[in-house]
């Protein structure tokens, strides 16, 4: 199964996502799913190229070799992805169906940078060269590619000019390339020199810096720098990737020893076929494979052999090199700087935190094809799967802005808990409690094929189990949390535990009511006064004024003048101790109440008593059309097409990153929006390119945003 590729971005990458790049990358690359998951949870995943299996090696032996590749890099616990481009559609991952087709093809093309508009542009099939491949790893968001060896300076190159793409994408995409060197068949010494010259970094793999040539693990040079396991390696490449110079890296990895023995032998063969081909005029692109082709024949399968053995170790310690990296990457967190990338060490303990509490679930969203569905019988539609829950995506959101809390949560010990651990490691699931012999909450919608959600089903029993006595298991974390966030679908007695310790610590809290039915759990005791923030759509606060035994209007109002009248008035008494009330407001926008200073709602926890005026900042939806959105379910309750559809998890995680930033209000408002626009264009709640930089306000958008209305309350 393939998923339309959606700029999965990576910790240290800030690119743009505007609606008109996403929707032209859309037609150009496919991500299959195994890869897009991996991405999208920060999981080591390793590129692979595809012109051994188009232009290295006869069939079936191509395809054997492909599928053995895979299988080692999966051994080490990463995900390969293979690169190719199947019909005009770059693909990042391929299927066995497509590698089948591609091992096949008679009619490939050997695919570099130079190639790629046109292949695209004819709907053609290839095989990705280390440039061609280089490119798309790096749109993908893959660190690190394998390969067998990289082209260099042909022989008498310093005459021809022949000098191969793969040195000048090296000079300009910031990729680990790990391979054994460069192939023997090319001079070395020169290959060397010019890779010196386009900035790029070489170091040998192993204990010595004696460069490597293929099938001979010594070529007479030696490489500037060497590494002597994955961990240093992974190192370097971090610290490659954290100055943002824009060029690669070049891993040469020396072929085992025991198949080393037959170098010389080879060396010997490579000769006479380097001879052969300047006799046949053979050059170009078709210069490898002819070479490869005569050496194989010469040395009676010995070189393929040799060269199935340094390419299953080069996928072997590239899949050690991803995974020590992906360690690496958890552990740091990059910001943005001047156009560079600095990393700084994640210090948990050296400051308050935010603290979650709330649910996990595995969803499914079952979409129709068709206008109206007929029951009793199976409509034709698609499924997909993703991981959300109220609590889970608003950690998820805050983890992916740079303020990762603490989540603490129930899941089950079946499969669906695996899977989401997997998906979550970018969060601090330390706190998320597996309970044995109960299911991971699953959450099923069906949705016609206009987004409208026709029937909604929820195994959310899991639930009930946070329950106090295990959260108060991280009372030390609640007690100096710098935000308190709590899920309505948490049990009462759990609410009541959490702002009881908030009001004694003077900790601000948040609730996301979650449904009408929820939103009563602070307010049927005295809980409700320790919140400082609830983020309820109108139905949600009408429950809350209800459960205060306060009036409501019997019939919810309509028009915009009215609904933002019944909004400010129903938030009014909650405003008698809570810091703001933000009421969401489906396709209309968002109405912020709250305490006025300086033109604005005042979004900081106050330590005194309320001095100013009371208002609501109402701000107007931004639209968006229809077709360009993904998913809905992540951007709230109502699938009206438009952007502020109902207070969305990616909104208030937004916001809570502007308020723990101590950003103004307007500014607060803009992230949240921005962060729930980018849901639209994902089909997971939470889009896993989020960044902070990407929600700037100031820097990544230019939004001509509505200047908000000011609506005074009654005293």
């Amino acid at each position: 199964m393939n998923v339309l590729w959606k700029l999965s971005t990576p910790l240290w990458r800030h690119i743009s996502t505007s609606s008109s790049r996403l929707k032209k990358c859309e037609r150009l690359f496919k991500v299959h799913s195994s890869v897009a998951e991996a991405l999208a949870g920060q999981q080591p995943v390793v590129a692979l190229e595809s012109t051994i299996i188009t232009h290295g090696m006869p069939y079936p032996r191509n395809l054997s070799t492909a599928k053995e590749v895979e299988a080692m890099v999966r051994a080490e616990g990463v995900t390969p992805a293979t690169v190719a481009v199947l019909e005009g559609m770059v693909h990042v991952g391929l299927s066995e169906d497509e590698l089948d087709f591609l091992a096949c093809s008679k009619t490939a093309l050997k695919v570099s940078r130079r190639d790629l508009p046109y292949v695209i542009s004819k709907g053609l099939s290839g095989g990705t060269t280390v440039s061609g491949t280089m490119i798309a790893a790096h749109r993908a968001g893959i660190p690190v590619f394998v390969t067998g060896g990289i082209g260099g300076v042909h022989r008498d190159g310093e005459n021809s000019l022949d000098v191969s793409a793969d040195l000048s994408e090296l000079g300009r995409t910031p990729i680990a390339v790990v391979s054994a060197g460069v192939k023997s068949i090319l001079d070395i010494g020169r290959t060397l020199e010019f890779l010196e010259t386009q900035g790029v970094c070489v170091a040998t793999y192993g204990e010595t810096k004696s460069f490597p040539a293929f099938f001979s693990r010594e070529s007479g040079f030696t490489a500037p720098y060497n590494v002597l396991n994955a961990e240093e390696a992974a190192d370097l490449i971090v610290g490659m990737l954290s100055l943002g110079l824009q060029s690669g890296l070049l891993l040469a990895v020396p072929i085992p020893v025991k198949h080393a023995a037959v170098g010389q032998q080879i060396e010997g063969a490579i000769q006479i076929a380097v001879a052969e081909a300047r006799q046949k005029g053979i050059t170009g692109k078709y210069v490898t494979p002819f070479i490869l082709q005569r050496v194989s024949e010469l040395t009676e399968g010995q070189s393929l052999q040799a060269n199935i053995a340094l390419i299953h170790n080069n996928a072997k310690v590239g899949s050690q090199i991803a995974r020590a990296l992906s360690e690496r990457l958890q552990k740091t967190e990059y910001r943005a700087q001047g156009g560079s990338q600095i990393h700084e060490e994640k210090n948990q303990g050296s400051q308050s935190r935010t603290v979650v509490i709330g649910g996990v679930n595995v969803d499914f969203i079952a979409k129709g094809t068709k206008k109206k569905f007929l029951y009793g019988q199976t409509n034709p539609g698609s499924v997909f799967q993703s991981f959300g829950g109220v609590g889970r995506n608003v950690a998820d959101c805050l983890s992916r802005l740079g303020h990762k809390p603490l989540f603490i949560s129930a899941i089950g010990t079946d499969s669906h808990s695996d899977a989401v651990l997997n998906y979550c490691k970018h969060m601090d699931t330390r706190a998320v409690r597996r309970l044995q012999g109960l299911r991971t909450a699953t959450y099923c919608a069906v949705i016609t094929e206009s987004g409208e959600l026709n029937l909604g089903l929820g195994d959310m029993d899991i639930h009930s189990q946070i329950k106090e006595q295990y959260v108060s298991q991280y009372e030390e974390h609640l007690s100096s949390a710098s935000l308190l966030v709590l899920d309505g679908n948490i049990p009462v007695s759990t609410i009541d535990y959490v702002c009881s310790l908030a009001k004694k610590h003077s900790i601000p809290v948040w609730y996301e009511p979650t449904d009408a039915d929820k939103a009563c759990k602070p307010f049927v005791s005295e809980s409700w006064k320790a919140l400082t923030y609830t983020s309820p759509n109108l139905a949600e606060l009408c429950t809350m004024n209800q459960t205060l035994l306060l009036p409501t209007p019997k019939v919810l109002p309509s028009s915009l003048e009215d609904v933002l009248g019944s909004a400010a008035a129903l938030s009014r008494p909650l405003l008698e101790h809570l810091c703001c009330v933000m009421v969401t407001l489906g396709a209309l926008g968002v109405l912020v109440c709250g305490e006025h200073d300086s033109g604005t709602v005042n979004l900081q926890p106050q330590k005194h008593n309320r001095k100013g005026r009371l208002c609501a900042m109402y701000y107007p939806a931004l639209m968006v059309r229809s077709e360009e959105t993904v998913n809905v379910s992540g951007a709230g309750d109502s699938l009206v097409m438009s952007l502020s559809v109902c207070l969305c998890l990616s909104l208030a995680g937004g916001v809570m990153a502007g308020i723990l930033q101590e950003q103004d209000t307007d500014t607060c408002v803009h992230m949240g929006l921005l962060a729930a626009r980018l849901s639209l264009f994902s089909p997971h709640p939470i889009a896993p390119c989020l960044t902070a930089d990407i929600i700037r306000p100031d820097r990544a958008h230019a939004w001509p945003w509505p200047k908000p209305t000011c609506i005074w309350m009654e005293s």
